[in-house]
């Protein structure tokens, strides 16, 4: 277990809602069954070409080569193209997409509603959990608990995406503390012979369990409710699905699909999922304008490493450091000053959350220093050292972080704070176009 388990006090929705009103939380954590709609084929290759890697992993070039890979690449349906010629936008052309795959059998929705324990491999290492229909609740409830800040554009494009197409492609990762029915679940079930078994490109081997039994559904379903699960990805898709929630429910149709969204939950310990850095790039800052500024603030000196060993330096830091990098040269900031840190950093947020390195990158470095808006023009992101390595090679500056562990992303969290945006990479993610959730199972 990853610091204090948490349990929430008792959250009661009112009797009924006013017509038009935001739907009232539910009353603890709950995880529907759903009757999934999955590709009809379970030939393990055919699969590797049809799905794909989480959205906001895949590139320009990357997303040309998946629609190469299979005309019924879900990709065409996680970032459709536009209609040209027809003239529709790119939203219409998934939902239009959608249509015709569930009309000509690529994709078939399940014969009963249920819970899927899925597993990801990688390596030596495990993770498990359940994917099924998380119930919305607004934050301020502390039934599940953001721990990153969000952009208007990237919830706009995800809430465009639900409305169009009635589908949630992807589902967002919840980690709670875990223990009980849920967990014994999860552990017990991956001796049978699983329900889709594939390996990605990146070599993570994926496995899903279909769970039907009605009071095993129940055991779950009470285990949970007194839970509290922190949003560990998905942000901007969980966002996007309460402001639809909330859409609907003012145009006045009440209760339904749009009261959840698709989720994978899964424990902390030993098969939760681990914490990976995600840099910055600052595209329009010179190095040597980001070193001569970063210097009055923290130390710096010049290092000899390459991209190959830059997170192994990181890692080897007792304290805040990032790497400054053009990608021919780079440098160690440590020890940022104290006096400036005061001045710059919220002095109401908690310890937890002062003493971040993204807080101190984000509100010290890029904000005061160097002066650059803190948006989706000023800062980019990459995921890893080398693609954040190749988009440094055209300029500008690379900002390399060490990841933040686990205790302080759920600490930040439980104090109901948000780190700044793309502040962690839980890894693995679930495989997109394995398990798909579509209103029309629902209504």
């Amino acid at each position: 277990m990853l610091g204090p388990e948490v349990r929430r006090p008792e959250v009661r929705p009112p009797e009924s809602s006013p017509a038009g009103s935001p739907a009232a939380s539910p009353p603890g954590l709950i995880l529907s069954p759903f009757r999934a709609v999955r590709y009809t084929t379970r030939d393990r290759s055919v699969l590797a070409r049809l799905t794909s890697p989480a959205y906001d992993l895949i590139d320009p070039d990357g997303r040309e080569v998946l629609e190469r890979t299979d005309p019924h690449n879900v990709v065409r349906l996680i970032l459709p193209r536009a209609d040209l010629d027809g003239g529709h936008d790119r939203y219409w052309q998934a939902a239009r997409t959608l249509a015709a795959w569930r009309a000509g059998g690529v994709l078939a929705a399940d014969a009963e509603p249920g819970l899927y324990v899925y597993e990801m491999v990688d390596g030596s290492t495990s993770t498990r959990g359940l994917v099924g229909a998380v119930g919305l609740a607004d934050p301020a409830a502390g039934i599940i608990l953001p721990h990153e800040d969000t952009m208007p554009g990237p919830v706009a494009d995800r809430l465009a995406l639900t409305e169009a197409t009635r589908a949630n492609f992807e589902p967002i990762v919840l980690v709670y503390d875990g223990g009980g029915a849920a967990a014994e679940l999860v552990h017990g079930s991956v001796s049978d012979p699983p329900l889709i078994s594939m390996t990605g490109a990146d070599g993570v081997l994926h496995r899903i369990w279909p769970v039907v039994d009605a009071g095993t559904i129940g055991r779950v379903a009470a285990d949970l409710t007194e839970q509290t699960a922190v949003i560990a990805d998905g942000h901007h898709r969980y966002a996007s699905y309460l402001q639809q929630q909330r859409r609907r429910h003012a145009d006045g149709a009440g209760p339904g699909p749009w009261d959840r969204g698709l989720a994978y939950l899964v424990a902390t310990g030993a098969h939760g999922p681990q914490v990976h850095a995600i840099h910055r790039i600052l595209s329009g800052l010179p190095l040597a304008r980001a070193l001569a500024a970063a210097g009055t603030v923290m130390s710096v000196r010049p290092v000899s490493v390459s991209a190959d060993g830059a997170e192994g330096l990181l890692a080897a830091q007792p304290r805040t450091s990032f790497l400054l990098t053009d990608g021919r040269s780079w440098h160690l900031l440590t020890d940022p000053d104290p006096g400036a840190v005061r001045r710059t950093v919220d002095g109401r947020r908690s310890e937890a959350w002062r003493a971040l390195d993204v807080t101190i990158a984000h509100h010290l470095l890029i904000r005061s220093v160097w002066q650059i808006a803190d948006d989706e023009t000023g800062v980019s992101f990459g995921h890893d050292v080398a693609s954040t390595m190749a988009a440094v090679s055209r300029g500008g500056t690379a900002l390399l972080l060490r990841p933040t562990p686990a205790e302080s992303v759920l600490a930040v969290a439980r104090n109901r704070e948000q780190m700044p945006r793309k502040s962690t990479l839980f890894v693995p993610k679930p495989r997109n176009g394995l398990l798909l959730r579509t209103y029309a199972e629902e209504l």
